[in-house]
């Protein structure tokens, strides 16, 4: 279910649709320009993740796994390789094209939790579909708000809450779109063991009960261990998965 090479040929046919692969990168790199020097931060990474799997991405600061993250998220472009999401080659669609992706098929979470802090937990949830001009969107997000079990907190903002339930907030507002993949980066970095393991459990719920794809940025083995299966990676390259 995974594969991991450096330097192969790139194969720019879309994969077996038998496979189910929700997540197909082939030999990935992303190069930053800093002055006049090239920094490498992935170096000819191939993972595929398949739907209704939950993928934990764990490594040391600066091994690339956030740049991996923004890779399958949307968010940055590969300087050269191939990216299928879905079966779609999205690794050169405009910024547009991704804008579009990124609303429909993806439901992002922090670590920092990235609520608006004069924004009642309802507002904040409902904030998608806003932008998406959904007519439904009240009703969405008290129903989001409910499944993560903050029901009763629809009109508190952020500074009325836990870390927690921040948290939780920040979740349903990722799943209000009803996406196919959430991404989370460090979702339980700010927060005590007790509501780590509460967010935890919503992730393995989402993943067992709903069959979402979620794949979790971390550094801690804890909840990598949460994970159905972890990738390794470490100077821009999987070493282990």
């Amino acid at each position: 279910m995974f594969r991991a090479s450096a330097g192969k040929a790139r194969n720019s046919l879309p994969p077996d649709d038998n496979m189910a692969a929700v997540i197909d990168i082939r030999n990935v790199t992303k190069i930053y320009k800093m002055g006049e020097l090239d920094v490498p931060a992935l170096n000819g990474v191939t993972v595929t993740i398949h739907a209704g799997e939950m993928v934990a991405i764990i490594g040391p600061s600066g091994s690339g796994k956030s740049t991996l993250m923004n890779v399958i998220g949307c968010l940055d472009s590969p300087t050269s390789g191939d990216y299928f999401l879905d079966g779609i080659q999205v690794s050169t669609m405009t910024d547009d094209q991704l804008a579009a992706i990124r609303n429909k098929k993806i439901g992002f979470v922090f670590q920092t939790f990235n609520l608006l802090s004069r924004t009642t937990a309802l507002d904040n949830v409902e904030l998608p579909m806003v932008y998406a001009g959904a007519k439904d969107g009240r009703e969405r997000a008290l129903g989001a708000l409910q499944s993560v079990g903050l029901g009763d907190r629809t009109h508190h903002r952020p500074n009325e809450l836990s870390g927690g339930q921040q948290q939780r907030v920040a979740i349903a507002r990722a799943l209000v779109n009803s996406p196919s993949i959430i991404l989370a980066d460090e979702p339980t970095g700010n927060l005590d063991s007790k509501s780590g393991a509460e967010i935890m459990g919503i992730f393995k719920r989402l993943n067992q009960e709903q069959g979402l794809t979620v794949v979790l940025v971390t550094h801690d083995l804890t909840v990598a261990g949460l994970a159905q299966r972890t990738i390794h990676i470490r100077d821009g390259v999987i070493v282990n998965a």
